[in-house]
């Protein structure tokens, strides 16, 4: 009797133990179901429904996305390379009326960059938080990579969304199109959001050095520069490589500059550009660039490979200039361009754009510079802002072809002097 009270204990428990793993399956089983559904959504939402139009609530990202690829792109002057302007749109351009006075967002920045270097624009946007046009060239595979991962950012990053206008541009044979069947780029995004993409971007850093993207595959960065610089509708605009920092409060101060005077028509805003250890925190204020300054943490940019290059912006009368780093822009001096002078600027919109010509390394950014010089324009530094690059440049870290690239683009350098006597005839100035 004692014996057949124990089993029967035994079987309830028992009954009460397979009763409890079974609602935990079941469970198990409903939120597996839930996260598939919401999974699907968000599938849903980013690549729109395959069944009804009207399932899936209008995503206009998406739609202008699918647009602007089915326009096919535009070809650039050579018939090189194939352009998709406003690839993906900011919430910003978008609101902007027709017609709007371009005055009224003032300044923006525009940068260029390969899908191996678009991790940077996390720290560029944090630094920025204003008007970004990011032109991103993209070959072979990176094409389709580049559209899925430009896509997740302007979807999972507010911030992106909010603010970053990208312009693709691809060599002419090859075509972008919607990532609706590159799915797995976007697994796992759901839940960590706009840091889950731009880890995976990080994933895909260093794929190659610089330039040296693949055999006959040239980066055209001055068309690059040209579009990210079109591809916005401001009246100023600085022009910076995607891996370089502008210092804290920029926009706000060349704002608060506008509204006591504007730069002269033929007038540029030189930052001075320094380069810093990769060890070291990026400064924000002119007097924690002077502090790593003064210790050999920060240098001059290029002071390795072309001190030439940044030499008339005199490093030595900047450093010592007072070091404010609050109230608006003020120019400290004005300097004339002497050749190789290639200074980083805030400049109108209507400065000449860059030689396309000019691709990978040499003289794409010098060749501007002299245009400037030669069509009357004048280079007044700032005194309490900066831009800095992230990393010294130094003699071994660049790509096999760089030295043959720099002579190539050397005598094209001189044809396009030449070029530049017929442009302006009026001009006393020569580069």
């Amino acid at each position: 009797m004692h014996f057949s009270k124990k089993c029967s204990v035994f079987k309830v428990v028992l009954s009460a133990l397979l009763l409890v793993a079974l609602l935990q399956l079941l469970y198990l089983s409903f939120l597996s179901k839930l996260h598939g559904k919401q999974q699907r959504y968000k599938y849903s939402e980013l690549f729109g429904s395959k069944k009804t139009a009207n399932q899936v609530e209008k995503n206009p990202r998406r739609e202008h996305l699918r647009y602007s690829l089915s326009t096919g792109g535009i070809f650039d002057g050579s018939g090189q390379y194939r352009v998709y302007k406003n690839l993906i749109k900011s919430d910003f351009s978008t609101n902007q009326k027709p017609g709007a006075d371009p005055r009224s967002h003032h300044l923006a920045l525009a940068t260029h960059t390969t899908i191996n270097n678009l991790h940077h624009l996390s720290s560029l946007l944090e630094r920025w938080q204003n008007p970004l046009s990011v032109a991103i060239f993209a070959n072979g595979q990176d094409v389709k990579f580049a559209t899925a991962f430009v896509y997740a950012l302007s979807i999972f990053c507010p911030q992106v969304q909010a603010l970053v206008d990208f312009h693709l541009v691809c060599h002419s044979g090859e075509m972008a199109s919607f990532p609706d069947q590159d799915r797995e780029h976007f697994t796992g995004l759901e839940e960590k959001g706009c840091s889950g993409v731009f880890a995976k971007l990080e994933s895909h850093r260093d794929k190659y050095k610089n330039y040296a993207i693949g055999s006959n595959v040239s980066y055209p960065n001055n068309l690059l520069r040209n579009v990210a610089r079109s591809g916005t509708d401001a009246a100023y605009i600085l022009v910076i490589d995607i891996d370089m920092l502008p210092s804290a409060n920029l926009h706000h101060q060349f704002v608060t500059m506008l509204m006591r005077r504007e730069p002269a028509a033929d007038e540029v805003l030189v930052l001075p550009a320094f380069e810093i250890r990769h060890t070291r925190k990026m400064p924000a204020t002119k007097s924690e660039l002077v502090q790593l300054y003064q210790v050999g943490e920060v240098r001059p940019f290029y002071d390795e490979l072309c001190p030439r290059c940044q030499a008339p912006t005199n490093y030595s009368q900047w450093v010592n200039l007072a070091r404010k780093s609050s109230g608006p822009l003020e120019v400290a001096y004005t300097i004339n361009w002497a050749d190789p002078w290639e200074p980083f600027y805030i400049g109108a919109r209507t400065v000449p754009l860059y030689d396309e010509n000019f691709r990978q390394y040499g003289f794409n950014r010098i060749s501007q510079a002299c245009e400037l010089h030669v069509a009357g324009y004048r280079f007044s530094v700032v005194s309490n802002a900066f831009v800095v690059h992230k990393g010294f440049k130094v003699q071994g870290e660049f790509h096999s072809r760089k030295d043959e690239e720099n002579r190539k683009n050397r005598i094209l350098f001189r044809s396009f002097k030449e070029s530049l006597k017929a442009k302006y005839p009026n001009s006393p100035r020569r580069c």
